[in-house]
């Protein structure tokens, strides 16, 4: 950890308070979810609800299997169990063992005494549940979706009730749209619900994802700063706000949260016995290293990556697969180091199942295409298209719209700037402008801070090797305009700005490249900034 990181990790740290379990326990935010159990059982239900609103899944079946410990015949803590099993919102797939205790528990609550309330949460948890040896998730969310609806309009004015439908809705948004609706109509419910329980953890992180889509991010910022704060060290709560910096381009926000979020999520162990590195770990560092890059503060990246590289024991899921691909491309691409890029090798760490984490290694296998192409070696940037091609096709065999579609993106993407390094100039245009329409109107996971490389970012830099400065600037303003404050994209606009003659708007990219970059920042880019603002301020 460098002098500046761990300064600022002190600073954040020393403003937060004091992290004893009492306090943890009503940081979490506030839930009164009466259920047909004894009053200790109630107590440690609402508690275990408050985690599972914050997506702290193996801490909330823990602390769901407490109440059972409580009151074996308690079923909404059956159910609870069954709830942890699946993540909505993450790339996460349940696995068979999952999908069968999953059923198991929801089949115990419904053998249980509950009351007709509980019996539509529990009808709801059924509906995904059902039929534990088909392999088909996105079957299992839309009946779950289906389902939750279904308990939301029956029990009328249940907060409860509401969350769950928001949720679903959110998770069940489609994969060829960029339309807002399934965010808006999401919202639309949490508000309900936030205007009654300010402090309800479900609310306000809801509310955080259903804001994490184009043209939300700037609504309801109080609702985010407040989240940033409610559980000072619960690693998920800490690092959500961070969706919504990112997405404006509040580096320093990133990094603060991030920062915590990582060391929080060490304090949280996953595995059946808590013998692994929880993939929240991970997750944190990749938004951190993205700010840092976008900052110029390479030192810092490096360090990040490092400590992601030495980390052992990590949880073997698609998120730990993404994360390991995704953060040493970035820190290959965001500099242009199409050497480190070339070296990049796909399909590592074995110990990963590689086989299902098909997105994750299409990453990879675009970084090192890129590397190649960017050097020259076209057989090994057309064998990287090959594989691309291949990976787009397992990921729709598999049901994974979504996951395909960004595939697709990164293959457009390599195969423009291919056909570029091959002389095409018109071709390489045309197909870059294909991959940015499929960017524009495919939504962006949760799992990641941004595209690998935005296309239209992209787009911008073969304008400029083909000395079209006009069409470059509004290419990368194009870029700002989805992923606002790339380091990137600012310089590509500030140059192709100069190179038209255009000195105010030169000036006003390269000003807000240097208000972004970190005061210490090796890359010569920021020299070349400061350099211009100081000669065009003395004209």
């Amino acid at each position: 950890m460098s002098r500046v990181q761990l300064a600022l990790l002190t600073t954040v740290l020393a403003a937060a308070p004091a992290f004893t379990a009492e306090h943890d326990r009503h940081a979490l935010g506030k839930v009164e979810f009466p259920v047909s159990c004894s009053a200790p059982a109630q107590a440690q239900f609402n508690h275990a609800m408050a985690l599972l609103h914050h997506m702290t899944y193996p801490q909330a079946r823990e602390a769901f299997e407490k109440t059972i410990q409580i009151q074996p015949e308690c079923a909404m803590a059956h159910w609870g169990v069954a709830m942890t099993l699946f993540q909505p919102l993450w790339p996460t797939r349940p696995n068979a063992a999952a999908l069968a205790r999953g059923w198991e528990e929801v089949q115990k609550a419904k053998r249980l005494q509950a009351s007709p309330r509980e019996r539509q949460f529990i009808a709801a948890a059924e509906a995904f549940f059902t039929q534990p040896e088909s392999p088909d998730y996105w079957v299992r969310i839309r009946r779950w979706e289906a389902a939750s609806k279904q308990a939301y309009e029956a029990l009328s004015g249940d907060d409860e009730a509401a969350l769950f439908y928001a949720l679903s809705h959110l998770a069940t948004t489609p994969a060829s749209s960029s339309s807002r609706e399934h965010a808006d109509k999401a919202a639309e419910i949490l508000l309900a619900v936030y205007d009654k329980q300010p402090d309800h953890p479900g609310a306000m992180h809801y509310l955080v994802h259903a804001n994490d889509v184009p043209g939300r991010e700037r609504e309801l910022l109080d609702v985010t700063r407040k989240y940033d704060a409610i559980a000072p060290n619960n690693p998920h709560a800490l690092h959500m706000p961070t969706h919504i910096y990112t997405r404006l381009g509040d580096w320093n926000g990133s990094i603060k949260g991030n920062l915590r979020a990582a060391e929080a999520s060490l304090l949280h162990p996953a595995g059946e016995k808590g013998e692994l590195v929880w993939d929240e770990f991970a997750h944190a560092i990749e938004y951190l290293m993205y700010a840092y890059l976008q900052q110029g503060a390479d030192a810092q990246a490096a360090e990040q990556l490092s400590r992601l590289r030495r980390t052992q024991r990590m949880e073997p899921t698609f998120k730990t697969a993404f994360h390991l691909a995704s953060t040493q491309a970035r820190f290959a691409l965001e500099r242009r180091a199409w050497d480190e890029a070339l070296q990049i090798q796909p399909r590592t760490p074995a110990y990963l199942d590689w086989d299902r984490f098909m997105w994750a290694e299409a990453i990879a296998q675009f970084a090192h295409g890129l590397g190649a192409a960017h050097l020259g070696k076209n057989d090994e940037a057309q064998m990287a298209i090959k594989r691309l091609s291949e990976l787009e096709g397992v990921a729709r065999k598999a049901n994974e719209e979504l996951f395909a579609r960004s595939i697709k993106v990164l293959q457009l993407e390599l195969t423009a700037w291919s056909s570029y390094e091959r002389g095409q100039n018109a071709r390489s245009i045309e197909i870059m402008r294909e991959a940015a329409e499929l960017e524009s109107v495919t939504p962006k996971h949760a799992v990641t801070p941004g595209p690998t490389l935005p296309a239209f970012e992209l787009l911008g830099d073969l304008y400029i090797a083909q000395d079209k400065p006009a069409q470059a600037l509004a290419a990368y303003q194009s870029s700002l305009k989805s992923y606002p404050r790339r380091f990137n994209s600012l310089l590509g606009a500030a140059q192709s700005a100069r190179n038209i003659g255009d000195t105010a708007r030169a000036k006003a990219f390269y000003a807000e490249l240097i208000e972004i970059a970190a005061p210490d920042s090796p890359r010569l880019q920021v020299k070349e900034a400061r350099q211009y603002v100081a000669g065009s301020s003395g004209r």
